[in-house]
């Protein structure tokens, strides 16, 4: 059985709404990739770090 995705709430670095961002709570210690605001529609790098059962998420503009 898999483990169900993690849901953090973030803020937009572009348009600063509060976005809810999922992530899979099992996978590799650190992995970015790149999703589009579903707000202002501008791409974001999500950048996460797992330790043990903890997930956390940061966000980054893309033009960065």
């Amino acid at each position: 059985m898999q483990p169900f995705a993690d849901e953090q709430v973030q803020s937009c670095p572009y348009c600063g709404e509060e976005v809810e961002v999922q992530v899979d709570a099992v996978g590799p210690s650190s992995e970015q990739y790149v999703e589009d605001c579903p707000v202002c529609c501008r791409p974001w790098t999500v950048s996460v770090s797992r330790d043990g059962e903890e997930v956390f998420v940061s966000l980054g503009r893309d033009d960065d």
